[in-house]
């Protein structure tokens, strides 16, 4: 790994393993439900608190933070994404689709990509940042509280995970 492509190594193959683990999270979830008899939609709109967002939300909101700072960092216009999944099917079926869109990220894409100027649009208005500080200030720690909240969600739900699970450790 060279120190130029090192924008890339700390951001597509993170999200695209985090992604992975998550996925499996949510099999076991699924599988859960159906051991125990419980209509997935249980799981699926459950909270952490009233003012949270649900499961669903959790994963959409997830995987779009690792596609937008995948797309940003490389230059490219963010594609949008429907966010009308409502079974674990689907959300599986969404974390592989941009499994597959950061796969077809190359290293060189993220050259500079330190500096580049990352403009986000938030509710409050636009916000501009530098890429480096953009991945480590913003997109990677946005990307780490959804997929814990969502894994969260599922143990709080009493689908038997664990930390390796979280980290792909099994």
């Amino acid at each position: 790994m060279t120190s130029h492509h090192l924008m890339y190594h700390a951001s597509v193959p993170v999200f695209s393993a985090m992604l992975k683990n998550l996925a499996s999270c949510l099999t076991i979830g699924e599988t859960n439900a159906r051991e125990r008899g419980i209509d997935e939609q249980v799981y699926l709109t459950s909270r952490l608190a009233p003012d949270m967002f649900t499961l669903t939300r959790q994963v959409q909101i997830a995987t779009d933070t690792a596609k937008g700072a995948a797309y940003r960092l490389a230059g490219r216009e963010v594609p949008a994404m429907a966010d009308t999944e409502a079974s674990f099917a689907e959300l599986l079926a969404r974390i592989e689709t941009i499994r597959t869109m950061l796969d077809g990220f190359k290293p060189e894409e993220f050259d500079g990509s330190e500096l580049r100027e990352i403009t986000m649009r938030m509710r409050s208005g636009e916000m501009k940042f530098v890429g480096g500080t953009y991945l480590n200030r913003v997109a990677l720690p946005n990307f780490y509280f959804h997929t814990t909240t969502a894994y969260s969600i599922l143990r709080h739900n009493g689908v038997p995970l664990g930390k390796p699970d979280f980290l792909g450790n099994r």
